[in-house]
């Protein structure tokens, strides 16, 4: 057998390995944590700064492919003409004057908005304050499903569906048209608007609504009074993501409105779009030609239109924030 003075010595360096490894274990994890923290901040910062990269990409890639045509275009004809004619007949000179697509482009939007933003906002609240909870996630499940539908699928409901309407209620000669293009991006954008405007009420805290009911302030005073001002940003957020998506839109409006170069004089004219001509004539104009330069110039103005929205919407929120805070 070992003895005392033998087992005494082996239980106390024991003691003191066991020691040793619980004091250099903590330490160990706290270096494992430190190193994984900062390995995650990391990666949040790459994600972060690679969406300003993408962008910043686009928009060189964009310029570098317009930029021979830059020295040589007249601009004053690009900004103030609706003559498009980038294949004229054989000794005839090119027109490139792009003020009817940007109008077109500019009141299909603005048509689309009138239409999504009144009816989105209004689901919107019925859903956050007035549907039931079964009532709430099955119209949820059928308006994400809505936002799903691919683009060129409303366009034939467009040509197909609300064209033939619209011709028949407005006696227009032709279904496609201003009228259409926009109720088609409405329908469009409407779902979007209504996701993310019944997630920013459901986040208005419950304490505002028990407050306001004990008040006295009926249903209507709620949402006008309570919930539209406290969910303003998000609710302002939806409208200008709709926007985004409506501005953006190809396919669409390429079948809904008419595709007619021509500034519109009332909601029944056919117009067309920045987004429609690019993509009508891209696959046809020779690659590095004066067309295809004007094509992603066209391009450039329609990233300049979405850059404008967003700074713009960007200085609206801040300022409301900033009025909300000082009051």
């Amino acid at each position: 057998m070992m003895p005392a003075s033998a087992r005494a010595g082996v239980t106390r360096g024991q003691t003191r390995s066991g020691r040793a490894t619980s004091l250099r274990s903590p330490r160990a994890k706290s270096r494992g944590l430190r190193l994984g923290e900062r390995l995650i901040e990391g990666f949040i910062v790459l994600c972060g700064w690679s969406s300003i990269l993408c962008m910043a990409a686009i928009f060189l890639f964009l310029v570098r492919e317009a930029a021979p045509v830059l020295t040589h275009l007249d601009w004053h004809e690009f900004f103030t003409s609706t003559r498009w004619i980038p294949a004229p007949a054989k000794g005839n000179p090119a027109h490139y004057g792009a003020l009817a697509l940007m109008v077109g482009t500019l009141t299909t939007t603005l048509v689309a908005m009138v239409v999504a933003v009144p009816s989105g906002l209004a689901a919107a609240v019925y859903l956050s304050e007035f549907a039931t909870r079964r009532v709430r996630e099955t119209f949820k499940v059928i308006i994400e499903l809505l936002a799903a539908v691919p683009s060129v699928v409303w366009g034939f409901l467009g040509l197909m569906v609300v064209g033939p309407v619209v011709s028949e209620l407005t006696g227009a000669p032709l279904g496609t048209n201003l009228l259409t293009g926009g109720l088609v991006l409405g329908l469009m954008s409407a779902p979007v608007i209504v996701s993310i405007s019944e997630d920013a009420l459901r986040a208005v805290p419950d304490s505002y609504r028990e407050a306001a009911l004990a008040l006295g302030a009926s249903k209507w005073d709620l949402v006008k009074r309570v919930l539209f001002p406290a969910a303003r940003n998000g609710l302002l957020a939806a409208c200008l993501l709709g926007l985004g998506r409506a501005v953006g839109e190809t396919m669409a409006v390429l079948l809904a409105t008419g595709h007619a170069n021509q500034v519109p004089h009332s909601l029944v004219d056919p117009v067309r779009t920045l987004t429609a001509a690019i993509a009508a004539e891209l696959g046809e104009a020779p690659r590095g030609s004066e067309h295809y330069r004007a094509l992603f110039l066209l391009g450039v103005v329609l990233l300049v239109f979405t850059f404008i929205i967003n700074v713009t919407a960007d200085l609206v929120i801040k300022g409301i924030r900033r009025k909300g805070e000082s009051t």
